[in-house]
């Protein structure tokens, strides 16, 4: 028995409808809430006494306080309550929002008056305060109890009420055969506020899904920003056109792709060029709070039943949500794993087509996957395509060069730039031009950072040294050969070796250049994870992004990557090596492949590349060349015989080591080519094996 301080409640209001009065007076006549109503000194709830007109009982002590006289004297009210039911209504407005409602779902009579008193009793307190009294309530107990409250068949409200019936498959009244009461459970309603507007406004009906659904906003990128998935969406426009054509019923397409991605502005950009309504299925209620799996999958229930005949569209965002949110390390299984057959159903006959949105595929059950009729992965735009979107989004706050150079932020998600350019447009009256690149760019690089990539640099990965040319190269094989045949094929696998400094790295750059090509420069650190199978995964992905943006693929310090497998202590260093080898064999572009160290390199790994060349230390011919250049750039005085054969006898020098002395020069100026030779000397003179003393400025 519930205690009698549980059920006392304070009824504000000081009348009630006759209907409501009637349906309370049922409550407790007909189905013995009066045991629970009354105790041996007075009334549970006076307020509920003093609306039902038992007013005059109340102070009277415990002796006086006749209960059979007031059981009789309720039996009296319910038969006046009775005789007056027909001139007995609810309010307007929730009788004509529950006709159109009805309507648009096709809810039978039945159906329509359990709605009307499950949005009744969300909103009256003395009927909630009633219901109480009746204690807990199985489904089946529940079924009779509002037949009877309703003067309904008990067989069509146990129909209405199943889990089969129109209310449930709506998500308009979804019974919880694991509650007990009757308002907090067995007649629960698709949200708080939808009880709420049902009595308040006569609209629209969609309106009544506020808080649960809403009409998308205004796509911000158009389908022509998302070319790096074309092939996809040569397949899903016409299949997202033909399904409404037709009304086929099970259309849902996955969409997935790290945060930024553009998942959101995809489906907006779809509905917008197919003239469809787009309404998000909402991740939080009115006060901003998280909405459960379960809430949101009984709101796309509305949703499918209110816009099965409008030319529209549904977007399901974090579906995590539902598909994903069980405790895997506790074996707690996620919600829609609970519901496995109605969510299978749902993906089969679901008649407005959805587009589900996750950030990753993983953790996601391949049961549910395979009833997808596309899943289709998200990626950050390729290279050319993240510069379209700094064009046609930024042009007024970004110069030619800037755009370019943040263009190469591999990690560059379109809605990292469209929120950057929201906040420096906002204070754009007070910035000057070079403020605002600087301000977008700051905002960029944070957000960056935030989601663990590097922040945008003005060091650029793909820049050239000022002084470059192939010739000072000293290779065993003619580069600029290489690049004219590289020209013609477009294909191609190289693994450059030797020592360094000696101008690897900058001949790939070059030969990008030379390709017309963007280049790609990934190192060890940028694809090791402390992570088991993320390495592989890291490898796979920079192939596969490189084939997307098709550009040169640069892999440095390869030997991480490529180490002989027969030395291998670990599994995962043999599967390391292996994906590596996989992807090298099906990339279809130009991959240059550098290492210092040759001599530890995977055999099988060194047969798949179509040539290896050993780059070298400057010829005496190449340094003399090289440091007049050098001269010359610095504005120096052309050098003297003496300083050519001096530099000529320098051992060990690489191109590398006139880059790190002009970085010197920056802070420490060199003022004579006699200075340059000796900041060489001093650079070559702590490398391993040098015979040379140190020298100093």
């Amino acid at each position: 028995m519930m205690s009698r301080r549980r059920q006392s409640k304070t009824i504000d209001s000081t009348d009630a409808d006759p209907i409501i009065q009637l349906w309370v007076l049922r409550i407790l006549v007909l189905l013995n809430g009066y045991r629970e109503f009354l105790c041996f000194h007075g009334f549970t709830s006076d307020s509920v006494a003093e609306i039902l007109g038992l007013g005059h009982w109340m102070g009277h002590g415990a002796k006086d306080f006749d209960q059979l006289k007031i059981r009789a004297e309720l039996r009296d009210l319910l038969q006046l309550a009775e005789k007056q039911s027909k001139k007995a209504t609810l309010p307007v407005c929730l009788l004509n929002n529950v006709s159109r409602v009805s309507e648009l779902v096709g809810l039978s009579q039945t159906d329509c008056r359990i709605l009307e008193f499950a949005v009744t009793i969300h909103n009256d307190q003395m009927l909630d305060t009633a219901a109480d009294w009746l204690g807990p309530l199985s489904t089946a107990k529940a079924s009779h109890t509002l037949a009877v409250i309703l003067d309904l068949p008990e067989p069509d409200v146990r129909k209405s009420l199943s889990a089969h019936g129109i209310l449930a498959r709506s998500g308009l009244v979804s019974p919880n055969h694991n509650a007990s009461r009757l308002r907090t459970g067995k007649l629960d309603l698709l949200s708080e506020s939808f009880a709420d507007l049902m009595v308040s406004s006569e609209t629209d009906p969609i309106s009544l899904l506020r808080g649960t659904v809403s009409l998308a906003g205004p796509a911000e990128l158009s389908l022509s920003n998302f070319t790096h998935i074309q092939p996809s969406l040569d397949i899903l426009r016409p299949y997202l056109r033909q399904a409404f054509a037709c009304k086929r019923i099970g259309v849902n397409v996955f969409l997935h792709g790290m945060p930024g991605t553009g998942k959101s502005q995809l489906a907006r950009a779809l509905a917008f060029e197919l003239g469809y309504e787009l309404f998000d299925v909402a991740s939080e209620d009115d006060d901003g709070d998280p909405v459960n799996g379960e809430r949101r999958l009984r709101a796309f229930r509305a949703a499918q039943s209110f816009f099965a005949n409008r030319p529209s569209l549904i977007v399901f965002d974090e579906t995590e949500d539902v598909f994903n949110d069980g405790g895997g390390f506790f074996g707690r299984k996620s919600t829609a794993q609970l519901r496995k057959a109605w969510i299978n159903r749902m993906l089969e006959e679901n008649p407005v087509p959805t587009l589900w949105l996750s950030n990753s595929v993983s953790g996601i059950d391949p049961a549910f996957i395979r009833r997808f009729d596309m899943v289709i992965e998200l990626p950050v735009p390729p290279m050319k395509q993240r510069a379209l979107i700094l064009q046609e989004n930024c042009s007024d706050l970004l110069d030619e060069r800037s755009i370019a150079r943040i263009a190469h932020v591999e990690s560059l998600a379109p809605a990292v730039v469209a929120k950057a350019a929201s906040v420096v447009r906002t204070i754009r009256g007070e910035l000057d031009d070079k403020d605002s690149v600087a301000a977008f760019e700051l905002i960029v690089s944070n957000t960056l950072e935030a989601q663990g990539h590097p922040p945008l640099s003005h060091n650029s990965n793909n820049r050239l040294p000022e002084v470059y040319d192939p010739i000072f190269i000293h290779a065993d094989a003619d580069l600029s050969v290489v690049a004219q045949g590289l020209m013609t094929t477009r294909s191609g696998r190289l693994c450059l070796f030797g020592p360094p400094g000696t101008g690897k790295t900058a001949y790939g750059h070059w030969l990008a250049q030379e390709l017309d090509m963007p280049l790609m420069v990934k190192r060890a650190s940028d694809l090791m994870s402390k992570w088991v199978g993320e390495n592989e995964k890291n490898i796979r992905q920079a192939f596969q992004q490189a084939e997307r943006d098709g550009a040169l693929l640069l892999i440095d310090e390869v030997d991480t990557f490529l180490q002989d497998r027969r030395g291998a202590e670990r599994g995962w260093e043999i599967s390391l090596v292996n994906e590596m080898l996989v992807q090298m064999e099906s990339f279809n572009g130009v991959f240059i492949a550098s290492t210092n160290l040759m001599d530890g390199l995977d055999q099988a790994a060194l047969r798949r590349f179509d040539l290896k060349v050993k780059f070298d230390y400057l010829r005496a011919d190449q340094a003399r060349e090289l440091f007049n250049r050098h001269c010359a750039e610095l504005n120096l005085a052309t050098p003297a015989e003496d300083s050519l054969t001096r530099i000529s006898h320098i051992q060990k020098l690489t191109p590398g080591d006139f880059s790190a002395v002009l970085r010197q020069h920056r802070f420490r100026p060199i003022a004579t080519p006699s200075l340059l030779i000796s900041a060489l000397e001093a650079e070559c003179s702590i490398k391993e094996g040098s015979k040379m003393s140190m020298g100093f400025l």
